[in-house]
């Protein structure tokens, strides 16, 4: 008893188990209308509107066909007329040629797809026999003329993309869209990370980097800006200005205290124009620091600054003295306090910008994207150098894997069944095709006229 036929997707039913098909039978067909692949074949990718192309081929082929049953109608009513008048003779001429061109392109179409009529005549059924030189050669065409540096950095170039992202950034309704997915994907991301090592891992980074950082060398390249721009000055003016205000907000503070530094015989009286003549004294040194930019005592300070940045420069005492500073604040508790707290800022903020990205109103973030991107914009320079940067990476990484590219539509087409690849090919081209065949007719006939009629006045 024969073994049950067993059908698999993509694989030509038998006939019969161990028995191939029968040779000239028609090819399964698939649900969509072509031919199934051969067993280990890949299908080539369908045609979106496969039926439509379908229909539409067929009706082409109807059209070429019945112009050529045309031609072969008039010659076969012509040759049985005979010469019974001169015109019989310029129909069967032009029906003639117009045979014969016809058949002519129904071969070479025919020659590209399949073996016309089944059979086995050389150079015939190109696509099929010929599908892997054509996928290379595919391959080397795009390599060479669609990822070449020059076609894809004039289109890149065209194509502003810079310009277009930025301007796209800009928008509030697209800038919401960024900052509400950026803000939820830090705040998920901070809320799975666990305090208690998030907080070690904080704190011996930055141990770590400071204890690698050399305290004095920085210590003195900031007071050497500081200095260098008068900041230092304003500092004194500012520091100035809270004393004096320090001052007059504890007078009664100051009062109290010589009262009770004075001995217990000296007058009251005594007692308040001491303070008096003490905090006026006070207010008249630090209002004249103040006015005067020339005063002796800022002239004081800017020598003890410039000392102080001297010795930080070549005093090997101060500068061990400046790193045993730093070990002792390393070493203390409050380095770890710190970096809980940072990380206590971190994780609120996070949460709080995606609260505020989920709110009516612009949060700060969002209000950050849109003028980033309004910014950027503005920028033609800016924008030239981002789309330059742009097109630099794209075209590395297209040089560097071209070659790939190439090779993968090779063994892509490769792959494909020669039968299935055939058909779709037709589908997709094969209407237009067909017009070859009706153009070959037609030129045909009119050729054969033309001769004729040539030859029929030179008798």
């Amino acid at each position: 008893m024969p073994a049950p036929v067993t059908l698999t997707p993509n694989t030509p039913p038998q006939a019969e188990a161990g028995r191939p098909a029968p040779v000239g039978r028609a090819p399964q067909t698939a649900p969509s209308g072509g031919a199934l692949p051969a067993p280990g074949r890949l299908a080539p990718p369908p045609l979106r509107d496969e039926a439509l192309r379908q229909v539409r081929l067929d009706a082409m082929k109807h059209r070429a066909t019945a112009l050529l049953a045309v031609a072969a109608g008039v010659f076969l009513v012509t040759r049985l007329l005979g010469d019974i008048h001169p015109v019989v003779g310029f129909a069967r001429a032009a029906a003639e040629a117009s045979l014969i061109g016809g058949l002519a392109d129904w071969f070479a179409v025919t020659a590209l797809f399949r073996r016309p009529m089944g059979l086995p005549i050389p150079h015939t059924a190109i696509l099929p026999q010929r599908k892997e030189r054509l996928g290379r050669t595919l391959g080397n065409f795009v390599q060479q003329h669609f990822l070449s540096r020059e076609v894809l950095s004039a289109r890149l170039r065209g194509m502003r993309i810079a310009e277009r992202a930025a301007w796209w950034i800009s928008q509030p309704e697209n800038s919401r869209v960024i900052a509400a997915q950026v803000a939820a994907g830090l705040a998920k991301t901070v809320e799975a990370l666990p305090d208690e090592e998030m907080r070690d891992l904080i704190r011996r980074g930055m141990v770590a980097r400071l204890r690698e950082a050399r305290v004095a060398p920085l210590l003195r390249n900031a007071l050497a800006v500081v200095s260098a721009g008068g900041k230092h000055q304003e500092l004194l003016s500012e520091a100035i200005r809270l004393a004096a205000r320090a001052v007059e907000d504890n007078r009664e503070a100051i009062r109290e205290r010589v009262k009770a530094e004075t001995p217990w015989w000296v007058p009251g009286i005594l007692d308040d124009k001491l303070y008096r003549r003490i905090l006026v004294a006070i207010q008249n040194m630090l209002g004249d620091v103040e006015r005067d930019p020339q005063h002796p005592l800022r002239k004081k300070f800017d020598a003890v600054l410039d000392g102080f940045i001297y010795q930080l420069e070549y005093s090997p005492e101060l500068v061990a003295r400046a790193e045993s500073r730093k070990q002792e604040l390393l070493d203390d508790p409050v380095v770890a306090e710190f970096a809980g707290w940072l990380w206590d800022l971190t994780r609120r903020t996070a949460l709080d910008q995606a609260t505020a990205a989920r709110g009516p109103s612009p949060g700060a973030l969002e209000r950050g994207i849109a003028t980033f991107g309004a910014s950027v914009h503005g920028s033609p320079a800016l924008l030239g150098q981002l789309d330059d940067t742009m097109i630099e990476f794209t075209l590395a990484a297209v040089e560097q894997y071209r070659g790939e590219v190439a090779a993968l539509i090779a063994d892509t087409v490769a792959a494909w069944d020669p039968d299935v690849t055939a058909r779709r090919i037709e589908l997709a081209i094969g209407r237009d095709l067909q017009f070859i065949r009706i153009n070959g007719t037609l030129v045909g006939a009119l050729v054969g006229l033309a001769l004729y009629t040539l030859a029929y006045l030179w008798r």
